[in-house]
């Protein structure tokens, strides 16, 4: 069987996959979160706080896409 050298720039496949629940999953879900219980619960900028992690959970997806991408036309 031959083994194959990985790129350096390719991240590791547990990174990969621990990234992408928290780009999928967890930062949507705790978004969603805030945003029904904050108002509740008297957060200050509930929108913002909602926002931020939408905007990290986009950014999660996009750098694993993109190495995903990367990776898929290098084979």
């Amino acid at each position: 069987m031959e083994e194959k050298n990985v790129p350096d720039w390719l991240i590791p496949n547990r990174v990969y996959d621990v990234l992408k629940w928290v780009g999928l999953i967890a930062c949507p879900a705790l978004a969603v979160f805030v945003q029904a219980v904050g108002p509740a619960w008297g957060f200050a900028d509930t929108s913002a706080v909602v926002l931020t992690l939408n905007a990290f959970g986009a950014l999660i997806g996009v750098l694993i896409g993109a190495s995903a991408l990367k990776g898929a036309a290098n084979d």
